[in-house]
């Protein structure tokens, strides 16, 4: 029996030997998946190594053939110029030069055809009213004319941010020639003083040599935007502001001064503290940005690079006016939506930034009010628990004032210059956004310069007059409907507050013999423009309105060539005789006789939402939604900030400066 077993295992061992392939030799399954991990691991890296190897090489080609067709040898011999480009005439109110012709006007053919036959269209300005327009504008309905004292518009949402080196500043303006090279137009580096309605002409005091010189106009758009208000507290000179790029250049100055000098041995405690304490007075989202700016500066960057005492002894304070922080998301939304929906919307954004900056240590004194700024200190008011106010005093190398704004001097000169211009900060336009006073069709308003009236009275011998169809001095419920369409197209921002046409009837009709005696109608049309809210001064409103000017101008040029087209078949007909017809540059004058209310609606503004960063995390109101958070919300603030970007070139520029900052940091070298 042994013998037998034992055999039958020689056996078997002798089948295994003969078939190596048997299922003892097969690797485990794990083993198997493993492997085949492997490989599919292993052939897509080759496909991106070679897809990265053949883009480097596409890339490098590109580049290499754009430097082979940029740079040649490019000769300009015999310009084309108008001799009166050079030999300007003078005239005007004060006998200045008159420049009719500029000096770029004949090159080519193109720029001599849009300068003999069509409108001279000048913008003063160029910040987001006066892109909006170029942006929107067709190539050669216009001659076109920007006037600027800057050589280039900025993107000044992302100022803060440039404040402290988050972002370069190259990577937030783009050169105004460069915008307007697409409309064929031309530039002129200087600042509006002064204008003529009566003539169309406007004073210039150019850049550099300080000379005045007029430029006629057509139609002028006015979008010089608005300085800060000082409300009256004296030292103002000492503070910055953050409305340029050199104010943030000066900023950046500033704080980088601030934290070398409280790094140096010499420097005693008590001066550090004043050093490292940056004061910050408004609450609204330029105050807010640039504050969780510079937290976000300590945290980052002078916690790795300087010394750690720097880092604690940073103080960063925010006074404001009003209860919370972000009001002007309040107000600004108020004007669209309903107040309930408003009102909770707000205040969730605002506690929800008031709560994230307790948490990083950054000081909000509200109900608070500024009373001085010295060179060394900023003196605010508040008041106790007792009710009576007090007296406070912050030491302070830093002082940024962002706290509404005032009129530009060159929209004052023009309220002076103008009746019924009785608004302190802006000039009044109509819902056509047409300056109130000025030859209608001529001059229009947008951005920070221009307030849309709100005031119902005004007009009320016209809606009177409209509207009382009897003639008997009094407004049934009829003609108050009539009268109540009439204030939505004089006024399209009343339409929320005629709405319950019924209901506010009723409400003024104090006698109650269903129709609104004169002095009631008086008291209505007060008591509805009171309540209306004038647009807020940011760059959306001032972007829409610029948009809807340009479409309004397109418009107007489309309605010109049709007109043009009709004179041009009837000058063929027999019976014109002798009869001769105008010029092309004379029918192109005629423009402005076509009114406005016969191209397009009155201006309507769409809320599309406000947004602000508050120190890795953003805030946005989107109307009937809200959204808060961190990282994720701060992406989704740089992804709207980066396709509003005017040109590809910034877009590029300004994810670069973000993935710089991200791997290496802020730049932290002085300029």
């Amino acid at each position: 029996m042994t013998a037998h077993l034992i055999s039958a295992r020689l056996q078997n061992r002798s089948v295994h030997s003969r078939h190596p392939n048997s299922t003892s030799s097969t690797p485990p399954p794990r083993r198997r998946t493993l492997f085949r991990r492997l490989f599919i691991f292993s052939k897509y890296t080759l496909y991106l190594s070679l897809t990265s190897v053949v883009g480097l090489v596409v890339l490098t080609s590109f580049l290499f053939i754009h430097d082979l067709f940029t740079y040649t040898s490019r000769h300009v011999d015999r310009v084309p110029m108008n001799p009166l480009a050079l030999h300007l005439e003078r005239g005007g109110p004060k006998n200045l030069p008159i420049a009719r012709v500029l000096v770029d006007d004949d090159e080519d053919e193109d720029m001599h055809r849009i300068a003999r036959d069509k409108p001279r269209l000048v913008v003063v300005g160029g910040g987001w009213g006066a892109m909006g327009v170029l942006q929107t504008l067709h190539l050669g309905d216009y001659h076109v004319t920007v006037v600027s004292n800057e050589t280039f518009t900025t993107f000044t949402p992302l100022l803060p941010s440039a404040a402290v080196g988050t972002v370069q500043i190259r990577s937030l303006i783009e050169p105004i020639r460069k915008i307007v090279a697409r409309l064929r137009g031309h530039f002129v580096n200087g600042k509006a003083v002064d204008v003529d309605f009566g003539q169309r002409l406007i004073e210039i005091e150019c850049v550099g040599n300080g000379e005045r010189v007029y430029i006629p106009y057509d139609k002028l758009i006015i979008a010089v935007g608005s300085t800060s208000s000082t409300h009256g507290v004296p030292g103002l000179e000492h503070c910055f502001q953050l409305k340029t790029i050199a104010d943030a250049q000066a900023i950046r100055r500033r704080v980088m001064d601030n934290f070398e000098i409280a790094s140096l041995p010499t420097t005693s405690p008590s001066e550090r503290k004043r050093l490292l304490s940056f004061v910050v007075c408004g609450g609204g989202p330029t105050g807010v940005e640039t504050a969780a700016e510079i937290f976000d500066f300590c945290q980052e960057d002078i916690m790795n690079y300087f010394p750690k005492i720097c880092r604690e002894e940073v103080s960063i304070h925010v006074i404001q006016s009003r209860g919370h922080i972000l009001n002007t998301v309040r107000v600004f939304i108020y004007v669209v939506l309903r107040p309930l929906v408003v009102l909770f919307y707000s205040e969730a954004i605002s506690q929800y930034a008031e709560d994230k900056f307790k948490r990083d240590g950054v000081n909000l004194i509200t109900n608070a009010r500024v009373a001085a700024v010295t060179p060394e200190h900023v003196i605010y008011t508040s008041k106790n628990e007792d009710g009576k106010m007090e007296q406070h005093t912050i030491p302070t190398n830093f002082t940024l004032w962002s706290t509404g704004i005032a009129m530009n001097p060159f929209a004052k000169r023009v309220t002076q210059l103008l009746p019924n211009q009785f608004h302190k900060k802006a000039i009044e336009v109509d819902a056509h956004l047409r300056v109130k006073g000025t030859p209608q069709g001529t001059v229009y308003a947008v951005g920070d310069a221009a307030t849309i009236e709100t005031s119902l009275v005004s007009h009320f011998l016209e809606f009177v007059e409209e509207a009382d169809q009897n003639k008997d001095g009094k407004i049934d419920f009829d003609e108050w409907e009539v009268m109540v369409n009439r204030i939505k197209q004089k006024i399209p921002m009343a339409e929320d507050h005629v709405s319950k046409a019924r209901e506010i009837f009723t409400m003024y009709d104090v006698n109650g013999d269903n129709a609104l005696e004169l002095n009631e109608l008086v008291k209505l049309l007060e008591d509805l423009g009171n309540k209306i809210t004038s647009l807020p001064a940011t760059a959306q409103v001032a972007s829409q309105q610029g948009k809807y000017i340009g479409k309004k101008l397109n418009k107007l040029a489309r309605r010109m060539e049709r007109q043009e087209q009709e004179q041009k078949m009837e000058t063929t007909q027999p019976s014109a005789g002798s009869a001769t017809a105008n010029t092309s540059s004379e029918s192109a004058r005629n423009l402005i006789l076509i009114p406005d209310e016969a191209i397009s609606a009155p201006f309507r503004y769409f809320h599309l939402g406000s947004l602000a960063y508050i120190g890795n995390a953003a805030v946005f109101d989107l109307g009937k939604y809200s959204f808060m958070g961190g990282l994720a919300a701060m992406y989704a603030w740089r992804s709207v900030y980066w396709n509003e970007q005017v040109s590809v070139r910034t877009r590029a520029l300004l994810m670069i400066d973000w993935i710089v900052r991200g791997v290496w940091g802020r730049d932290l070298s002085r300029l």
